[in-house]
């Protein structure tokens, strides 16, 4: 399949449970991605399915433009599937994709920096503290509870975003992602101390910033 044949309908094929089909038993995600480099469109689409919310979830969060971060998710499997060739199980899949979308949310930022937003906060976005949606409670909070809520989230999003580039895509993945320093540093290509250092240093910004929340 040629990379043009590859567009966002086929993306969106590839998150219907029938993609993930046949990959019950496989070990890694590396060996799924070697499949595809040999040709198995299936794989491909396996990873499709099982990642590409996630990257949605890290682009928004860089680029805090919902439409922004569809497009940004599709140019990474676009990247993927065309590099795909190159690919070497020499680290975690997860390594490898987030460093290409890690390069794309860095200059898409730095490209758009004055164009961003002023960060607001919906109901139907993300709650910063547990990543699902937020939902009006049965009555167990009150409005007034419901507004100093959103404030706080408004708060920590302004200072997240407000964080050099490097702290910034370190505590998105630390928080957000959930990935560990292991895998931030691998990304990040820093040691491990290095990465550990980084996040230290972003959450006493943050915790500094934010005290009149916490």
């Amino acid at each position: 399949m040629s990379t043009a044949a590859l567009d966002p309908g086929m993306l969106m094929a590839a998150t219907t449970p029938q993609a993930s089909a046949g990959f019950g038993g496989v070990d890694s995600d590396a060996e799924i991605m070697l499949r595809a480099k040999a040709g198995d469109q299936s794989a491909f689409d396996y990873l499709v399915q099982k990642y590409r919310r996630p990257i949605v979830s890290f682009m928004y969060r860089m680029a805090r433009n919902a439409a922004a971060a569809e497009d940004l998710a599709q140019e990474v499997f676009l990247r993927v599937y065309r590099s795909r060739e190159s690919y070497e199980a020499s680290a975690k899949f997860t390594t490898w994709l987030y460093r290409i979308a890690t390069n794309l949310a860095v200059n898409h930022a730095r490209d758009t920096r004055h164009e961003r937003p002023e960060v607001t906060v919906s109901l139907d976005e993300p709650d910063e503290e547990s990543g699902t949606t937020l939902e009006l409670p049965d009555g167990t909070l009150s409005a007034e509870q419901m507004i100093v809520r959103r404030e706080r989230m408004m708060a920590i999003r302004r200072k997240v975003d407000a964080l050099p580039e490097q702290q910034r895509l370190a505590v998105i993945m630390h928080k957000y992602q959930e990935m560990d320093y292991k895998e931030i540093a691998e990304v990040l290509k820093k040691s491990e101390s290095a990465t550990k250092s980084l996040l230290f240093r972003a959450y006493e910004t943050l915790r500094e910033q934010l005290k009149e929340f916490i």
